[in-house]
């Protein structure tokens, strides 16, 4: 059978699935615990998560419109796939100027990231401003729910997502305390505390690399 086939023959299992176990939960006087323990038995997994944001995406939008948008959407898709594809990194989807990624192991989450920044920067050589990619990441790993290719949730996706789109600034990788205890075979790094802890985090930490 092709891959590409399957998706058409299984459309919406895990949806179909988990809808039932919802609807299952808000039956009166149901078991919600045991409930819960076969969902996170049938999505729960351990994966590190990755959100992506660009800084200052916003303004050079008001500033340039529309078009400029997608030029910078296509642009940074197209730069970071290859580094996505590298580090065995699963693209879940885009929205906006986000991205959200899934990796089997934090360090190679980390590397991904600062493979990512080391493009950006030699992307951005000579060009405009308002062309720049300025990339912004936030990286949790924990057990999660995983719905298929449609979404994750968890408290770790939480933290991550805070992270890279709200917290970091351009040219900065900050992860949750779970993945700093997983980086330190990686070499030419150093971790800081931040003063900011996500909720979902019990700590979170700038990741200082060579960019």
């Amino acid at each position: 059978m092709s891959i590409q086939y399957i998706p058409r023959i299984y459309p919406s299992g895990y949806l179909d699935r988990l809808s039932k176990l919802i609807d299952e939960r808000l039956h009166p006087g149901a078991n919600k615990a045991e409930i819960d323990d076969r969902i996170w038995d049938l999505f729960g997994e351990e994966w590190a998560v990755m959100f992506t944001d660009l800084s200052g995406f916003s303004r050079f939008v008001a500033e340039f419109g529309i078009i400029h948008f997608l030029q910078i959407i296509y642009e940074s898709q197209r730069i970071f796939s290859p580094c996505i594809d590298k580090w065995d990194g699963i693209l879940i989807k885009m929205e906006g100027d986000s991205m959200l990624m899934l990796f089997r192991q934090p360090t190679k989450a980390v590397q991904c990231a600062i493979e990512m920044q080391r493009t950006a920067k030699k992307y951005n050589r000579d060009r405009l401003d308002a062309e720049k990619i300025l990339l912004c990441v936030g990286i949790g790993y924990g057990k999660i729910l995983t719905i298929g290719e449609q979404d994750v949730f968890g408290a770790e996706v939480n933290a991550a997502s805070k992270l890279g789109e709200d917290t970091a600034k351009a040219w900065e990788i900050l992860v949750t305390d779970s993945v700093a205890d997983r980086i330190s075979n990686i070499q030419h790094i150093s971790l800081d505390d931040t003063d900011f802890v996500p909720p979902g985090a019990k700590a979170a930490f700038k990741v200082n690399y060579q960019l």
